[in-house]
């Protein structure tokens, strides 16, 4: 199938006002920091973006992404209209037809091959819409497939195996403290770039400095000087895929040296004991590089009191991510800096989406996947799995529709998952842009825009630093051929159950036609905070409900409402490591390249690099590359380099830094926008190559099936070079 053209007839853009500016309050929806936003407008004009200073959460914080909001709006690429492919062109269409071509698509592939042969991938973008979370998840439901598949088992995963197994809901995720900690650790996190992810923490260097103030120190743990490496008062290169030996070390230390001080309602500390004893820091210096004093020291600076430690996509999306974050679970209880001020805690938020029961505890393995038999979790397969399920003679995934997801860009092995969409039956997208994946679909449905919809934080309010809430109303209204995604999924959801011969329930047709806007209202009234969405709107910023408190054992939802130190499933993941030990210290001792990626404050993901105010200044695509690597290879700085992994190469410009650890190269997530069809502005061309072309979807973290993205072997040659792999 040939790539379709771009050639769409977008609505215009309104002409200026002569109207005085009006100030309005609105939620920057780009990344989880979720900062408020003051912003003036004049009629249809935006004036000024600047952030709010009043508002309880993020303090006036602002970066460049909630700037760019403006360019968003006003973007002449973005869709505003359904189209469809024809041939090689894309046609604008009604909605009425637009939907039912969609639920024709679909159900016809269901039709003849299967509940199970559509899937439906959800792309980060929708954690970030309210009306997405209220109604977009009633779609794969309606499909019934088992083949349901998100951007969090690309990044995320072993955090939400973690906290099910260890307190028995996906989202008891604790967050650190930093308002009031004395001590904080971040292991594979940049939140000066990105403002904490599974963290909501605007304004990080604000804060940071106020923690260095009250005589508080920050150290971090990191293949690359991040940009939070390079403020913090220490900074330890780790070499990739070994933090899981250094956090059990400091479990170790903290044992051996009787410096344990559990609440009463941890259990196993022995058991504990006896699993990590091996774990010598000696053993985790030999693997990792990270000298074994230096560990002994951070154990004992934690185990004092007011520390939090916090791990995220580094070391999630490496071959031991579980054990990883279950290692530093174990930390924290063991200290007692679990659910304590100063150490890693939990929110109390207006609407809980915990006890109100409107995300699910969790759950592993109800079903596999057809070709590997890799379990689910909560309802979701592995990502890595998604290509493979649309391959062979008899593919179990004909179909497919995504939601506010680019996997081509985003999930191992890009390259390959393009060509499998090529030869599917039926591809829906919902979504504002002709992108890697969408450009294969055969209907595309463009939500508005994020200034278009109303906004309240479900989940990000969950993992705050503080407790707050805030309403953001629509800064503009909706043009009147657009739809909300809402209203996209509720037509969408009705037409399915039409072409499926069945009515849905009146309670779940009441809750498709309701709004966000009532759904929200409804749940700030019947909390305990006796707040409502009036109520929120009339106060810019919203509320400031207080600082976080200890919540448990109350809040756990496991068994007796007590901690395990030690759950079989979590703990299974030694023997693996164990094995891999020899290799690992092998590599520590070889000249071979790992490759992990790396995120900028200016890029969002997989998207908003073709705005003019994002992409400006110095190229951030290059392949970062020590100088004795460079050297060692015969390769200089600015050569255009051929990276080859197990799976595949690409080339790519290289740049000399010292910001990477020897035997460490690093790309960027998110680029490789230059494939025929894709849509960004006709002035940005931007250069790059997408890093999960070079990812293996048959390599997955062993317990929780995330995708491994980081501590990829790699070889790196000039451009023009031959190397045999």
């Amino acid at each position: 199938m040939s790539a379709p053209t771009s050639s769409v007839r977008l609505s215009p853009i309104p002409p200026e006002s002569t109207d005085a500016p009006v100030v309005r309050h609105i939620t920057c929806v780009l990344c989880e920091a979720s900062c408020g936003l003051e912003v003036q407008v004049r009629g249809p004009e935006i004036v000024s973006i600047k952030g709010h200073v009043d508002d309880p959460l993020s303090r006036g914080h602002i970066c460049p992404k909630g700037i760019a909001l403006q360019d968003l709006h006003t973007d002449p690429d973005r869709l505003r209209r359904p189209v469809k492919r024809v041939g090689d062109d894309w046609v604008e269409i009604e909605w009425t037809e637009a939907i039912e071509l969609a639920a024709e698509l679909l159900a016809g592939v269901q039709q003849r091959h299967g509940r199970d042969a559509v899937a439906t991938y959800l792309g980060n973008p929708n954690v970030h819409s309210l009306g997405a979370l209220t109604h977009g998840t009633a779609i794969p439901r309606v499909l019934g497939s088992k083949h349901v598949f998100s951007a969090t088992s690309v990044d995320q995963l072993p955090h939400h195996f973690v906290a099910w197994a260890m307190y028995g809901h996906q989202f008891l995720l604790p967050v650190p403290d930093i308002d009031r900690t004395r001590l904080l650790v971040l292991v594979g996190t940049n939140p000066m770039a990105s403002n904490g992810s599974l963290w909501t923490v605007p304004d990080f260097p604000g804060r940071l400095r106020e923690l260095r103030s009250r005589g508080g120190r920050l150290v971090v743990l990191d293949p690359r000087r991040t940009e939070t490496a390079a403020v913090a008062d220490e900074h330890h290169f780790v070499r990739p895929g070994t933090d899981a030996v250094v956090l059990l070390a400091l479990v170790h230390v903290v044992l051996a040296e009787g410096l344990a001080s559990p609440a009463a309602y941890v259990d196993g500390l022995e058991e504990l004991r006896i699993a990590v004893a091996d774990f010598t820091p000696d053993l985790a210096e030999s693997v990792s590089g990270v000298a074994a004093q230096s560990i002994r020291e951070l154990a004992r600076d934690i185990a004092a009191g007011e520390a939090a430690v916090h791990g995220r996509m580094g070391v999630s999306t490496q071959e031991f991510g579980v054990v990883c974050q279950w290692a530093i679970q174990c930390l924290m209880a063991i200290t007692g800096n679990l659910d304590q001020p100063g150490g890693t805690m939990f929110t109390s938020p207006a609407i809980d989406i915990i006890e109100r029961g409107l995300v699910g505890r969790g759950h592993r393995g109800r079903t596999t996947s057809t070709v590997r038999g890799l379990p689910e979790f909560g309802g979701e397969l592995p990502v890595s799995v998604l290509g493979e399920e649309m391959e062979g003679p008899t593919p179990a995934i004909r179909g497919i529709i995504t939601i506010a997801g680019n996997p081509v860009s985003s999930t191992p092995a890009g390259s390959r998952l393009a060509e499998r969409l090529t030869e599917l039956e039926a591809v829906v997208a919902i979504d504002p842009y002709i992108n890697e994946t969408t450009r294969h679909a055969h209907v595309i449905l463009p939500p508005t825009g994020p200034l278009e919809r109303d906004h309240y934080d479900l989940i990000f309010h969950t993992l705050a630093v503080r407790n707050t809430a805030r309403w953001s109303s629509a800064l503009f209204p909706r043009g009147a051929d657009q739809r909300h995604d809402w209203e996209i999924a509720r037509d969408l959801v009705l037409a399915l159950a039409r072409r499926q011969g069945r009515r849905l329930p009146v309670r779940q047709q009441v809750r498709l036609r309701m709004s966000p806007r009532v759904a929200i209202d409804a749940l700030l009234r019947t909390s305990r905070r006796g707040l409502s969405v009036r109520r929120l709107a009339r106060t810019p910023g919203g509320v400031d409900l207080g600082a976080l408190e200890p919540r448990f054992p109350e809040r756990l939802r496991t068994q007796g409402q007590r901690i395990s130190l030690t759950p079989p499933v979590l703990t299974a993941g030694l023997a693996a490591l164990r094995a891999r030990l020899p290799e690992l210290r092998a590599a520590a001792a070889s000249d071979d390249l790992l490759l992990i990626g790396r995120r900028h404050q200016r890029d969002n993901n997989s998207w908003m690099h073709n705005t003019t105010r994002l992409t400006r200044g110095r190229p951030r695509h290059q392949l970062l590359m020590h100088p004795d690597d460079l050297v060692a290879r015969g390769v200089t700085d600015g050569d255009l380099v051929t990276v080859t992994s197990e799976v595949s190469s690409l080339q790519v410009e290289v740049r000399s830094s010292d910001e990477v650890m020897p035997g460490v190269v690093s790309l960027p997530h998110g680029y490789g926008h230059r494939r025929p069809g894709v849509r960004l502005t006709h002035a940005i061309d931007v250069p790059g190559v997408s890093m999960n072309d070079l990812t293996d979807p048959a390599r997955v973290e062993g317990v929780s099936g995330n995708a491994v993205l980081n501590g990829i072997p790699v070889v790196v040659t000039s451009a023009g070079a031959q190397q045999e792999v």
